[in-house]
C-alpha cells in the first residue's frame, strides 16, 4: 500500500489585489486585472515582414486529422535551419523551474524584433480589433466545412491557427518607483513571446501552461508603457480544439523587491486526524534587490465560513527571521499543531472545508508583502485493495475527463460557464474530474477546492514522439521541466488535486527502456517538486510487464481495464487488441492503487434514436447500425462506442468484478470540440454524458443511476413521437436507481422486470409501437421508488424560454443560459422539433452565442438564429458591466407566438464562483 501523509494544500487567491490592503504603505503588494481593452490583429495571410518565429517546424506532409485516437505517436522529425530565431532569448523566462543551475539559460546579446514597427509604443493601432480579454480568436468561426479544409474535424474546424499580435498601454504611476512589477500570463495559445516598450521580455511556448515574466527592467516608472504579445498557433498541432489567444485571464503584479516569490508557498501536514493536525509551511521569499536585508515571517490561519471569504482566526506559525542575500531567493520552513480541524474532503459524506493562511514579509516594523494562500486539511492514501481513502473514509472515484474548451464560448475562459458545468457534474453524482490532457485554468481548480471534486492534474498529452505533425512534442525536449515544475507549483496547494499526471497515452508505451526512461526523469521532477503526491501516467497500449508501467506510482489505465476490441462485436476491428487487464496489473504491482483514467469512449446524438437496435450491451459503430452517417448521428441508446471503446454497461460490469479498483473516469463528462469520432465532417465530439449546448443525454441518467444510488430516479428512452413506426417494433429501455421496474403503454402493463447481477439498464425489446403514454414505475426492496413518464405530442404550437437562474451579477462577465423549446398545445414538449429559432434582446445584455449539441451543426455560434436539435436550443446571454437593471430575451419562430423572458441583472448576483 502506497500510504501519503495528510496535508493542507493552499493556493495563492485569484483576487484583482491578493493582499489585505488595510495599511496600504506597509502591504506593497497588488495583483491588478489588465483584461480589458486590449488591441487584436490576426493576419488573414502569412505576412512575410513578420520572421519573429520562436523556432522553426517541420514540413508537414500528412494532414490526415480523423485517425483513431488510439492511433500509435511517432517519432519526432529532427529540422536544422540557417533561419534566426527566438528561442535562446524565450527560454530564460523558465529558468526558475530549471533544477540545475548548470542548464539554465544565459540570454543572448541583442533585442529581437526591437525595430519591428508593432512592438513600437508610436505604433497606430486604432484600426485593429478593441477586445477585452479572455479570447478566443477563433470561436466566432466561420467554421470550414467539407473535407481538405485548412482546419478539419480534429480541431474543431475553426480557424485556431494562425499569428496574432495583442498590444496594450499600461500606465505605471510615479509611486511604483522602485518596486517590482510583473506580468502574469494564466494561458496563452501558444508560442507567445512578449515585448516592452520595444524590448523583447521573454515567453513561453507551451499554450496551456500559467507563466510569468519580470517587466521591471524595461519599464518606464511615470507615464505610459506599451505591451506586445505575439501569438503563432500552428496547424496540425492537436487533437481537439485548442483555441486561439490569450484565452485566460492577465494580470500586473506590483509588489515590493522584497516579497514572497512566484507561487511561493507550500503548506503541508502529517497526522491529520478530525482532532488536531501537523501543518508545516514552506515560504520562499525573493530579494530583487542589490542589497542583503534582515526579515520576518508570520503567517496567521483563518478558517473559512461555508466556501465564501468570511473568515475568523484560528492560529498563528512562530515568527521567523532570516537574512536575505542580494538577488537570491530563500525559504523558510515553520510548523504548528491546530486543534479540531475541519477537514476538506468530497461531498456527500464529507464536505470541502478550506483555511486562508495569510503570510507578511516585515522588515523593521514595515510590512513589505502580505500574501494569501488558500488551503484545505486532509489525508490521503492510495490503496492497492481498497481504493482511495479520503480522511480515513473509502471514497470510490466517480469521474469524468473534462477538456478545456466551455463549447460555444470555445477556449476562453469565464467563471460562469466552468462553475455551470461542475454544477451539472454534481447533480450527476460526479465527486471527481480528470483534466485532459493540460493543465486548466486556475480558478477551475479554486472551484474544484470549493464544490468537493477530486482532481487528476495533467500536464501533456504526448513527449518526445508525436501524435499530430507540429504538437507539443517540438518543445518537449527543452521545456519539459519548466512547463511540469510549473504546474506542480501553482496547484500544489489545492486541496482537490489528489494525483499529478505526466502525460497521456504517450508515444513513449512503445520504446521499451527508452520510453520508460523519460517516465522516471519526469517522475523524478515531481516527486522533487511536491512529495506529499503520487505520479502516474495513462497508459492505452502498454502492459504490465513493460518497463514504462514500473516508472509510475499509481497504475492509469485507459480502456485496457474492461478490454479493448476483444469483445465479439469488436473482432474485425483494426488496431489495439487487449483482453481484460486489471488482473495482471493488480498481480504485477500488488502495492499499487488501480484507477481506470479513461473508459467507455461511447458515442451518442442526444434524442437521435436509430433502428435496428443491437443486441448485446456494447458494439462499435457501424453504417448500418448504430450510426447514420448520411446525417452524421450516433443513436442515442447509449449502447455504441468508438473503435478502441465499451459501453457504459460493459464498464460497470468490468469495475463491480475488480472490487480493488479506485474507481474511474469515463470519457467523457462533456462533448467538446474537435476529435468528432466517427464523424470527422462534424464539428465536436459525441463521447458526453453532456451535450456541447449543455443538454443531458440519455446516457446523464444511466451514470446517475448508479452514482446516486440512494437518489429516487427512473428515465425512458426513446422519446414516443414515431409516426412512421406504428406497429413496428421500437424498444423501450430504462435506466433507474431502484432494483426493478415495471413498464406500462396506455395503461398496459407490460411486465415488470428486476435487474440481475451486472444488469445496468432493464429492457423491452419487443415493445410494438403505437401512440400514446409510456410509464416506468420503479421499486426498490419492494416499495415503490419512482416513476417517470412520456408521451407522444401534438403539432408544435408555441415556444417556451427557461433560465439557469433569475438573477445573474452586472459585472459585465455572468452569464445567464436560455433553454428554448417547442411545446405542442398541451405544454408539452416535442423532443424530436427541429424549428429555427431567433433572439433579440433588450436591455443591459447581449446575445454571445447560441447552441443546440448538435455536432454537425456548422452555424457560427455567434449567430442570433439557431435551428433546435432534438427539441432545444441554447442562448447564452451576457450582462453589461455596472448597470443592474432587467435584461429581455425575446424568442421568435415562423408560425410559432413569440415568447419574452425577463432575467433580473444585479450588482451582487448569485455568482457563487471565487470573486475575481
Amino acid at each position: 500500500m502506497l500510504k501519503l501523509p495528510g496535508y493542507l494544500v493552499a493556493l495563492i487567491l485569484l483576487s484583482s489585489i491578493s493582499c489585505k490592503q488595510e495599511d496600504t504603505q506597509n502591504a506593497a503588494r497588488e495583483r491588478i486585472s489588465i483584461n480589458d481593452d486590449w488591441r487584436f490583429m490576426k493576419y488573414q495571410s502569412s505576412d512575410e515582414s513578420d520572421s519573429l518565429i520562436y523556432d522553426v517546424r517541420p514540413e508537414v506532409t500528412d494532414t490526415q486529422d480523423d485517425k483513431a485516437a488510439d492511433s500509435k505517436p511517432t517519432e519526432a522529425i529532427e529540422v536544422s535551419t540557417n533561419m534566426a530565431v527566438l528561442k535562446p532569448w524565450i527560454l530564460p523566462t523558465g529558468n526558475e523551474f530549471i533544477s540545475d543551475p548548470s542548464k539554465k539559460s544565459v540570454r543572448p546579446d541583442g533585442n529581437p524584433g526591437g525595430t519591428y514597427p508593432l512592438v513600437q509604443r508610436d505604433y497606430d493601432d486604432h484600426t485593429w480589433e478593441l477586445i477585452d480579454l479572455p479570447h478566443d480568436w477563433a470561436i466566432q468561426g466561420p467554421f470550414f466545412e467539407g473535407w481538405n479544409t485548412p482546419v478539419g474535424g480534429g480541431m474543431g474546424r475553426l480557424p485556431s491557427p494562425g499569428v496574432a499580435w495583442y498590444r496594450k498601454t499600461i500606465e505605471i504611476p510615479k509611486e511604483d518607483e522602485g518596486k517590482s512589477i510583473f506580468l502574469d500570463v494564466d494561458g496563452a495559445m501558444s508560442y507567445a513571446m512578449v515585448w516592452v516598450n520595444g524590448h523583447l521580455a521573454g515567453g513561453w511556448p507551451y499554450g496551456y501552461s500559467s507563466w510569468r515574466i519580470n517587466l521591471t527592467p524595461y519599464l518606464e516608472i511615470g507615464g505610459d508603457n506599451q505591451l506586445a504579445i505575439r501569438l503563432d498557433n500552428p496547424p496540425n498541432s492537436s487533437r481537439w480544439y485548442p483555441g486561439g489567444g490569450i484565452y485566460r485571464n492577465v494580470w500586473l503584479v506590483k509588489t515590493d523587491p522584497i516579497h514572497v516569490a512566484h507561487w511561493g508557498t507550500f503548506i503541508k501536514t502529517n497526522n491529520v486526524s478530525s482532532k488536531s493536525a501537523e501543518i508545516s509551511l514552506t515560504v520562499d521569499i525573493s530579494n530583487n534587490s542589490d542589497a542583503s536585508h534582515d526579515v520576518e515571517v508570520v503567517t496567521s490561519i483563518y478558517a473559512l465560513e461555508n466556501g465564501t471569504s468570511e473568515r475568523s482566526f484560528v492560529k498563528k506559525f512562530d515568527r521567523k527571521t532570516l537574512v536575505l542575500s542580494p538577488n537570491a531567493r530563500h525559504s523558510v520552513e515553520s510548523s504548528v499543531i491546530l486543534e479540531n480541524p475541519k477537514l476538506w474532503g468530497p461531498p456527500p459524506s464529507q464536505k470541502p472545508n478550506l483555511y486562508l493562511a495569510v503570510t507578511q514579509v516585515i522588515r523593521d516594523h514595515k510590512i513589505l508583502d502580505e500574501y494569501e494562500t488558500q488551503f484545505g486539511i486532509r489525508s490521503i492514501e492510495f490503496d492497492a485493495n481498497r481504493g482511495l481513502i479520503v480522511n480515513g473514509e473509502p471514497v470510490y472515484i466517480k469521474g469524468v475527463n473534462q477538456h478545456h474548451d466551455l463549447g460555444a464560448l470555445g477556449a476562453a475562459w469565464n467563471d460562469r460557464a466552468a462553475e455551470r458545468q461542475l454544477e451539472m457534474l454534481k447533480e450527476l453524482g460526479c465527486n471527481a474530474i480528470r483534466i485532459a490532457h493540460n493543465p486548466p485554468a486556475p480558478e477551475l481548480l479554486d472551484m474544484t477546492d470549493r464544490m468537493g471534486f477530486l482532481v487528476v492534474d495533467e500536464l501533456y498529452d504526448c513527449w518526445e514522439r508525436k501524435k499530430t505533425p507540429l504538437d507539443f512534442h517540438l518543445i518537449f525536449p527543452e521545456w519539459h521541466e519548466q512547463d511540469l515544475r510549473a504546474m506542480i507549483r501553482r496547484d500544489k496547494n489545492h486541496p482537490s488535486v489528489i494525483l499529478w499526471s505526466t502525460g497521456n497515452e504517450v508515444g513513449e508505451q512503445y520504446t521499451d527502456e527508452a520510453g520508460a526512461r523519460v517516465a522516471a526523469k519526469l517522475r523524478a521532477i515531481a516527486n522533487d517538486e511536491d512529495p506529499t503526491r503520487p505520479t502516474s501516467a495513462s497508459f492505452n497500449y502498454a502492459k504490465p510487464d513493460m518497463p514504462i508501467t514500473a516508472e509510475v506510482e499509481v497504475i492509469n489505465l485507459n480502456y485496457q481495464g474492461e478490454g479493448i476490441r476483444n469483445a465479439p462485436a469488436y473482432a474485425h476491428l483494426k488496431g489495439i487488441n487487449t483482453p481484460p487487464l486489471y488482473p495482471k496489473f493488480h498481480d504485477k504491482f500488488p502495492d499499487k492503487m488501480i484507477i481506470s483514467s479513461e473508459n467507455s469512449a461511447a458515442l451518442s446524438s442526444r434524442g437521435t434514436y436509430l433502428f435496428p437496435v443491437v443486441d448485446g450491451i456494447s458494439a462499435p459503430i457501424s453504417d448500418s447500425v448504430g450510426g447514420d452517417p448520411a446525417q452524421g448521428y450516433v443513436s442515442a441508446y447509449e449502447l455504441h462506442t468508438a473503435n478502441f471503446g465499451s459501453s457504459a454497461d460493459k464498464v460497470f460490469s468490468s469495475l463491480d468484478m475488480h472490487p480493488y479498483v479506485a474507481g474511474g473516469f469515463v470519457w467523457s463528462g462533456w462533448d467538446y470540440l474537435g476529435e468528432p469520432t466517427p464523424y470527422y465532417l462534424s464539428r465536436s465530439s459525441y463521447f458526453g454524458l453532456i451535450d456541447l449546448a449543455g443538454f443531458k443525454k440519455d446516457r446523464f441518467y444511466l451514470y446517475q443511476a448508479r452514482w446516486r444510488p440512494d437518489f429516487p430516479m427512473v428515465h425512458i428512452l426513446p422519446h414516443w413521437n414515431w409516426p412512421d413506426r406504428i406497429g413496428k417494433i421500437t424498444p423501450v429501455h430504462i435506466f433507474t436507481s431502484g432494483d426493478e421496474v415495471e413498464l406500462f403503454l396506455n395503461g398496459k402493463s407490460l411486465g415488470r422486470k428486476k435487474k440481475k447481477p451486472f444488469e445496468y439498464r432493464l429492457r423491452w425489446d419487443d415493445v410494438i409501437y403505437e401512440p400514446g403514454t409510456l410509464k416506468a414505475i420503479a421499486y426498490k426492496e419492494g416499495k415503490e421508488w419512482s416513476e417517470d413518464m412520456i408521451k407522444t405530442t401534438g403539432a408544435p404550437a408555441k415556444l417556451k424560454l427557461m433560465a439557469d437562474r433569475s438573477v445573474i451579477n452586472s459585472d459585465g462577465k455572468d452569464l445567464a443560459f436560455i433553454t428554448a423549446l417547442i411545446l405542442d398545445e398541451n405544454n408539452l414538449e416535442i423532443p424530436n422539433a427541429a424549428h429555427s429559432v431567433s433572439f433579440t434582446i433588450e436591455g443591459p445584455g447581449n446575445i454571445l452565442a447560441t447552441d443546440n449539441g448538435d455536432p454537425t451543426d456548422l452555424t457560427s455560434f455567434s449567430s442570433p438564429t439557431r435551428k433546435t436539435f432534438s427539441g432545444k436550443a441554447l442562448a447564452i446571454i451576457q450582462s453589461q458591466k455596472g448597470q443592474a437593471v432587467p435584461i429581455r430575451i425575446t424568442a421568435t419562430s415562423p408560425g410559432l407566438d413569440p415568447y419574452t423572458l425577463t432575467i433580473e441583472s444585479a450588482k451582487d448576483g448569485p455568482l457563487k464562483g471565487v470573486n475575481k
